[in-house]
């Protein structure tokens, strides 16, 4: 029964990663401005997680306080910002580079922890995270002539992966409170925070457009939070850490042959680096291992 839930469990987990890979692709398709695009996501998704939830009866009294229905309130501020930077970012770097720039969320989640929950910074810890800013540095550098543009996305995907920690940081002090309305309590926040800015008076006419919009609130936010919560809590968390890292590798993919963005030598090996980081530090692994490991080999 064991095995069996961790093979679900994998599958829901590789099933998310695949989907959050292209949510890229149709952030871009849909041509819309990023407030628009993140109300939309918002809007559809808080609807299929409003069905979910009742499906789980998740909506029962007693289930949140006050004080942790304001926690999941400003993680949902925080993930709101984080998508509107991130997706801001994929017309500046492309979205395969926004997308490796943004695991350095690790690395911020590592600093927000030493600061306001007393976690440990060990010298592992310092090693990889001096391994993902050199990593950085090569990506930065990797493009040729891209100039103040190119910088411009990779700050705002920095940015976008600061507030991703910090939602993070909200969600470790939600522990019993089910996922899936924390999910939901974010992207509501999300529409309320947004529909002030969303553009109502020239709303997109294609089936193209809705389709791509469709898509990111009902795929990319609704089925993709039910596969990701599903395998977190079936799967151990190096499995669940080691599989997470499929979804930058899609990206670059799904950006290669869908949109024609062919990544640097440079920026190739820099994002390895920050791969090769992101997975030492989530996975808990140690420097003088891999060495001693290698030398074997």
């Amino acid at each position: 029964m064991a095995n069996e839930q961790i093979r679900r469990g994998r599958l829901e987990m590789i099933a998310a990663m695949l989907i959050s890979g292209t949510i890229g692709w149709f952030v871009l398709m849909s041509g819309q401005p990023v407030v628009d695009v993140v109300f939309w996501r918002c809007a559809i998704g808080a609807v299929v997680l409003m069905i979910v939830c009742a499906r789980l009866g998740q909506f029962r009294r007693g289930i949140l306080t006050r004080r942790t229905l304001l926690i999941a309130i400003a993680g949902g501020v925080a993930i709101v910002l984080n998508w509107l930077l991130l997706f801001s970012s994929y017309s500046h770097a492309s979205f395969s580079i926004a997308t490796m720039v943004y695991n350095t969320q690790p690395f911020m989640l590592l600093g927000l922890g030493a600061l306001f929950l007393g976690e440990k910074v060990t010298g592992e810890k310092l090693f990889w995270l001096g391994l993902s800013f050199l990593g950085m540095l090569a990506i930065v550098e990797g493009k040729s002539g891209g100039g103040e543009d190119y910088l411009v996305g990779i700050l705002l995907a920095l940015g976008a992966a600061f507030f991703y920690a910090l939602a993070a940081v909200a969600a470790k002090r939600l522990k019993g409170t089910p996922p899936h309305l924390i999910a939901l309590i974010q992207v509501v926040t999300g529409t309320l925070m947004l529909a002030p800015l969303a553009n109502f008076s020239d709303l997109p006419t294609s089936l193209a457009v809705w389709s791509s919009l469709a898509t990111l609130g009902i795929v990319h936010t609704g089925l993709m939070y039910v596969l990701l919560y599903g395998a977190i809590q079936k799967l151990p968390t190096h499995l669940t850490g080691a599989l997470s890292f499929l979804y930058p590798v899609v990206a670059i993919l799904v950006d290669r042959f869908a949109l024609g963005h062919e990544l640097q030598s440079v920026q190739l090996v820099g994002s390895a680096v920050i791969l090769l980081a992101a997975a030492g530090v989530t996975l808990g692994w140690q420097p003088g291992q891999l060495v001693a490991r290698r030398r074997a080999v």
